[in-house]
């Protein structure tokens, strides 16, 4: 994979996980409290800049009541 869609991917999912939490009306401090992360770590994460584990994909997923899937199926 390039370097230009690794970033495209890490910003779509960012997008997708920002869009999730703001339709369940939740700040990044709420969020990043519920699945036990850093609140600069979700804010990373929704700008695209972290390379995010599988692991925390899931914790977000599960804080957010959705599947891990649903990050990727916009």
């Amino acid at each position: 994979m390039n370097e230009q869609r690794e970033v495209r991917v890490r910003r779509d999912f960012g997008a997708r996980v920002r869009e999730l939490r703001k339709l369940r009306q939740l700040s990044q401090e709420t969020l990043a409290l519920a699945c036990g992360l850093d609140r600069t770590y979700i804010g990373g994460v929704e700008r695209g800049e972290r390379n995010i584990s599988l692991i925390n994909i899931c914790k977000i997923a599960d804080a957010l009541g959705v599947g891990a899937k649903d990050f990727f199926d916009a």
